[in-house]
């Protein structure tokens, strides 16, 4: 049941909830389903497709997130690909499938309720406020447009509106939290003794022929994989040199291109507010805020009153203080209110769907443009230049690059001059298991096709990043061979060692077993045997002084009866044995009882709304239908039927 709860808590359901409303979801997330020509289909969902590109395109960012995110502890041999494809196949098909359900059951996400998501985000702030030009700089370096940005983040919302409905509906009720309570306070008394097959390898003698015939039997183990060695160009938009520095007549024409949307600075309002909501009686609620404006033209401080009787917990502590606002940061009625005032005026009552409102103006800046002598606004030109110089530069080299790689099939030498690029090779690799540029997936996949294999041509320029190009071409091959046992010698007289070795340790675990059983003291008989005796006395089921399999199987096993033991054995990851003697299950007291049961009411809230959403999730699928054209693990020659 623990384990159960702790899969639905922090598994995929969590994740994927977690996602649905998180801003780099929607900077990083699916894109809009909309590519097609011949690009082939790898998903149907309902009416939309996803497209081999846009799969390609979410793994490769999946990818270099895993990467980035483990830095020097990143090993491309360790990961498995086909698992992170099915992943992110099912992420993509999820999103979609979400996405069309709630448009379809009328979810909607007002103006209102997406500004205060943009509002709140940190990545949109200065000076813990949200800032329109902080908002723009963010999308602009990941690519984005306002459009696009809060069309996903708005659909997003909507979607954790469907999630919200059925998860915030979970319940438990008493009796689950007092058995949770339960299990989840018990504390074992526990001690175990663990067989280690290292401890056994000198028991072990193989012979020359004994290696002979577990050679015969497990060859298949010994094969060396295919290998492959790459000349590769690369082209990256970052290694570009930069532009040489513009004079003021390129600058200029730029200018007046961004003056408006770049240099110019809105006029901004300080306001404060008094917010009464509608409550039961909207009448008398606008009566209450009329009231407050008439004390005001008598003198009352607006801070004070604010303070007393706003009902927007965000500025009633501060006197209803809500700091510099541009246009487009609040909704219309409100801000049309605000920029009709005088500094200093005080507004009649204004309606929005969150209530009344008693609006101040407490000062203003009027709308200024920064001027091109600006030394700030230079540098910015500066940079903006260079940055599209270096674009522009790149997107022309590229599209030399595959011009060139076409035209020179059987060599990248002239490819490498012609840009001025470094000709480079890799070191030997196995699939799966290259390093630098050979780690990217997208290049194995390429790397190891029959076409480069066989052909021995460049390929087409691949996608490292959407800002790095590869051409590769096969410098030597190795197919798959079988290694002779010569070779392999040592490496099978080592393997074989240790299986006897386990099986050595195995048999001593169950010699301790059956002599537990007929009455033998554990330490006397541990003591006799090869094990290692530890004592780690009292354990909860956090504990992280024993070994994982060891607390598992502990907190498993039946408990002991009045003045007897219980015994367990289990098999730890290194393949040793462990026997374990519990003596001991004590219960939480009553008053520990009712903590654990009061703190575990979130988390069985979360476990049943985990189940709950887990099953609609199956019934949205049901409804919308997905369809898969092909395994995620290849996507590489999909055909829509």
């Amino acid at each position: 049941m623990l384990q159960q709860i702790r899969d639905r808590t922090s598994g995929l359901i969590a994740g994927f909830v977690v996602a649905l409303v998180s801003v780099p979801f929607a900077f990083w997330g699916i894109d809009s389903f909309n590519s097609g020509g011949g690009d082939p289909v790898v998903a149907k969902v309902g009416d939309q497709k996803i497209h081999d590109s846009q799969f390609r395109q979410q793994y490769d960012q999946r990818y270099q997130q895993l990467v980035q995110l483990m830095g020097d502890n990143f090993r491309a041999d360790l990961l498995d690909k086909n698992r992170l494809r099915e992943a992110v196949l099912r992420d993509m098909t999820q999103e979609s499938m979400l996405r069309q359900y709630t448009q379809k059951r009328g979810f909607y996400a007002d103006d209102a309720t997406l500004f205060d998501a943009l509002s709140n985000e940190p990545a949109f702030q200065r000076d813990g406020r949200f800032d329109p030009e902080a908002y723009r700089d963010a999308l602009m370096r990941v690519g984005f447009s306002s459009e696009r940005y809060e069309a996903q983040l708005r659909s997003s919302i909507e979607m954790n509106q469907m999630r919200g409905l059925l998860v915030d509906t979970a319940f438990s009720v008493p009796a689950q939290r007092e058995q949770l309570a339960r299990l989840q306070g018990q504390r074992r008394t526990l001690q175990y003794a663990v067989f280690e097959p290292g401890k056994y390898h000198d028991r072990v003698k193989v012979s020359d022929e004994d290696i002979a015939a577990d050679y015969d039997k497990t060859h298949a183990r010994y094969m060396a994989p295919e290998r492959l060695r790459l000349d590769y160009v690369e082209l990256s938009l970052d290694a570009l040199p930069p532009a040489a520095q513009p004079a003021d007549d390129i600058l200029k024409p730029l200018y007046e291109a961004e003056r408006e949307g770049r240099f110019a600075s809105q006029e901004q309002r300080k306001a404060s507010h008094i917010l009464i909501g509608f409550g039961a009686d909207k009448a008398a609620a606008r009566e209450k805020a009329e009231a407050l404006i008439k004390q005001l033209a008598e003198g009352a401080d607006f801070a004070q009153l604010a303070k007393e009787n706003s009902e927007d917990p965000g500025s009633r502590d501060r006197g209803g203080d809500l700091g510099w606002i541009r246009r487009g940061q609040m909704v219309k009625g409100f801000e049309d209110a605000l920029f009709a005032l005088d500094k200093g005026a005080t507004s009649a009552v204004v309606e929005t769907e969150f209530g009344w409102h008693v609006i101040h103006l407490d000062d203003l800046k009027p709308a200024q443009v920064r001027p091109f002598d600006d030394p700030q606004v230079h540098a910015e030109l500066v940079t903006l230049y260079e940055n599209r110089e270096r674009q522009q530069r790149f997107q022309e080299m590229s599209d030399r690059l595959e011009q060139l790689a076409f035209e020179n099939a059987d060599s990248l030498a002239p490819v490498a001059e012609a840009l001025g690029l470094k000709l480079e090779t890799t070191d030997w690799f196995e699939r799966g298991k290259g390093s630098g540029v050979a780690a990217n997936d997208a290049v194995l996949s390429v790397a190891f096709s029959p076409e480069l294999l066989q052909d021995g041509e460049n390929s087409k320029p691949i996608a490292l990043s959407p800002t790095a190009l590869v051409v590769i071409r096969k410098n030597a091959y190795e197919a798959p061979r079988q290694r002779p046992l010569e070779e392999v010698r040592e490496q099978v007289r080592e393997a074989l060692i240790h299986a006897r070795a386990t099986e050595l340790a195995a048999q001593e675990a169950q010699e301790v077993l059956n002599a537990l059983a007929a009455g033998t003291p554990f330490q006397e008989i541990v003591s006799a045997k090869r094990g290692e005796l530890r004592n780690p006395g009292q354990i909860t089921r956090q504990d992280d002084k024993v070994e994982a399999p060891i607390l598992a199987e502990a907190f498993r096993m039946t408990h002991p009866a009045e003045g007897k033991l219980s015994y367990g054995q289990t098999t730890l990851s290194n393949g040793a044995h462990a026997v374990l003697v519990l003596s001991a299950v004590e219960m939480p007291d009553a008053a520990a009882l009712k903590s654990l049961a009061q703190a575990q009411q979130q988390t069985l809230k979360a476990h049943e709304g985990g189940l709950a959403f887990a099953s609609y999730m199956q019934v949205i699928e049901d409804r919308v239908g997905v369809k898969l054209m092909l395994p995620a693990a290849d996507t590489t020659t999909p055909e829509e039927p």
